[in-house]
């Protein structure tokens, strides 16, 4: 699909995966509005872009539905949607102080899964009174997965469930908005050098990297932005989630 002068909703956008997706698009000529709730950076991000700036819970269908209004006010209905919104907790399902505590299983799946549904809806209904081009498409989706979907670690059950379901999502979302003219398609990074990812020493760095077969560093954020770069630009890339992960497959620790 066209990007230039196409509205843009990026998630998580004030930095790592989302900022690298935002800036991606905005080099290509898209509206780009960062809903996030790191507010004095999103702001700092949106306006080198050029961009459009909205303070937004993604697992909060007000906060989203109110985001929503404000960038169509700004760019128009949206025509692309990417969402790298989440969070990473680490809790075992048993651990030194007993069971973990539910609220904590159900934060996760809030944000990452709950929040990427909320935002493909709204993001499906604008993109559904958009003029289809030559092919008949309205809107390209791109949510975020993880490695961690498929294998899991030692105290990511949360962070796991919540991708996997991502993951279950795209095959069914792409088959049901195939009518609208709406692609739905997922990425699942593996070690990338996100601002979580920068508060650990050279040495930790150093030591994940070693882990991946090739190349053996750590994914920028301005690869994943290629990879939506592509998914958007590519008319039958649909229903899929791919990995982009250096062929990383990890390990139970």
């Amino acid at each position: 699909m066209e990007f230039n002068g196409v509205a843009a909703v990026v998630t998580g956008g004030a930095s790592g995966l989302g900022e690298g997706a935002a800036r991606a698009l905005a080099a290509e000529g898209c509206k780009v509005a960062i809903f996030d709730l790191q507010e004095e950076r999103g702001r700092q991000v949106a306006d080198e872009l050029g961009g459009f700036f909205v303070r937004c819970d993604v697992s909060s269908s007000e906060s989203a539905e109110a985001a929503f209004a404000a960038a169509r006010e700004a760019h128009g209905p949206c025509g692309i949607a990417v969402n790298c919104a989440g969070i990473a907790p680490g809790s075992r399902i048993l651990g030194k102080s007993g069971p973990m505590p539910l609220e904590n299983f159900d934060k996760v799946i809030q944000v990452n899964l709950v929040g990427s549904f909320n935002v493909m809806r709204l993001a499906a209904a604008d993109m559904a009174s958009r003029e289809p081009n030559a092919d008949g498409e309205r809107g390209a989706i791109v949510n975020t997965a993880s490695v961690a979907a498929f294998e899991g670690q030692i105290g990511q059950v949360a962070y796991s469930a919540s991708k996997g379901g991502v993951v279950a999502m795209t095959l069914q979302a792409a088959r049901e908005l195939a009518r609208e003219g709406i692609r739905v398609n997922t990425i699942a990074p593996g070690l990338f050098m996100t601002p979580m990812m920068a508060g650990f020493t050279q040495e930790v760095q150093d030591s994940l990297a070693a882990t991946l077969p090739f190349p053996q560093r750590l994914g920028q954020p301005k690869e994943y932005g290629m990879l939506v770069e592509q998914i958007v630009k590519n008319p039958i890339l649909n229903g899929e989630t791919i990995r982009l992960d250096c062929a990383l497959r990890m390990a139970p620790r």
